[in-house]
């Protein structure tokens, strides 16, 4: 019945679109995740405060969301309310510079950046996440990410206070940011600093990268993108290659025969089929080469949280 009440409160506040029961499998790219008992699609920033701050005053927990891209929900139902800022999807471009908002997806930037000649979001041509989770992790792949190219980061803080960080401020480490150290805050948007070159030689690279990406990389499949950070000693999908996991099964979940370092749901996979091959995976390269893989999918709604 509490759920009923916070629902109708919810919509009384006009924060958004607010769903009932909401299947998180419809949020994940992984395409798994139990329902929440309510999800929220935030419509403007008043409304993202408005909805935190009945959170508190409830004691409900929450989550914020984007595109789902390097989470994993459990199966069961998530007693609390997930925030969605997938409206939050406008960008401007003023010169060489671009601002956009948490929820503007990675690989849609990247192109239409290209198609006005802006060179720098390259490497983003085939991250499944928004901007947003990208500034989280620092996102990167082809040895680029996305702190080089960062001028600055606006974010909410836990005193509903918009805070502007310079890149410096940011702490942006190997999938690393600021972010994950201070859990309240949230991205709002990021200015990123990118060069001109020609529409043809952007779109080239893009191209080219969206070729090697789907010869070598399960594309067709859902999957959070890598699932492990490379160690020190290598790289991750080399281990789990050397292990002899490629391939490996645990009800519908796989380890791409075409990169081992992707996880992919066949189409019947439960997210504790993901979450059991992660471990799994983990545990044999451990025992084989005594070198732990880091997870960089964040596990949610699990016991063991």
């Amino acid at each position: 019945m509490k759920y009923e009440k916070y629902y109708q409160d919810l919509i009384n506040l006009d924060v958004g679109t607010v769903l009932k029961d909401e299947p998180l499998y419809k949020h994940t790219t992984y395409r798994v995740g139990g329902p929440a008992k309510l999800f929220v699609k935030i419509k403007d920033l008043e409304g993202l405060i408005n909805t935190i701050k009945y959170c508190r005053k409830h004691r409900i927990q929450l989550f914020v969301i984007g595109r789902g891209s390097n989470l994993l929900f459990s199966d069961k139902s998530f007693k609390g309310i997930i925030i969605s800022l997938e409206n939050f999807h406008q960008y401007k471009i003023n010169g060489n510079k671009v601002t956009a908002q948490c929820g503007v997806p990675m690989i849609k930037l990247a192109y239409d950046c290209a198609k006005v000649g802006l060179s720098g979001f390259e490497f983003m041509g085939g991250i499944p996440g928004n901007i947003g989770g990208g500034i989280f992790m620092n996102a990167g792949a082809y040895k680029s990410n996305i702190a080089e190219i960062v001028e600055s980061v606006t974010v909410l803080d836990e005193h509903f206070k918009l805070v502007t960080l310079s890149k410096e401020e940011m702490d942006f480490g190997y999938r690393h940011s600021i972010i994950q150290e201070h859990k309240k805050w949230i991205v709002i948007e990021a200015t990123f600093i990118l060069q001109t070159k020609t529409v043809k030689e952007v779109k080239e690279l893009l191209d080219k990268r969206k070729e090697r990406r789907m010869s070598s990389q399960p594309w067709n499949q859902p999957s959070a993108g890598s699932v492990f950070r490379n160690p020190e000693e290598g790289a991750a999908w080399e281990y789990i290659d050397d292990a002899g996991l490629r391939g490996y099964e645990i009800g519908g979940a796989q380890v791409s025969p075409k990169h081992s370092n992707f996880i992919v749901n066949n189409g019947y996979a439960s997210a504790k089929d993901i979450y059991d091959l992660i471990f799994f995976v983990q545990k044999e390269v451990y025992d084989k080469f005594h070198v732990t893989l880091k997870p960089e999918v964040r596990f949610i709604n699990w016991e063991s949280q």
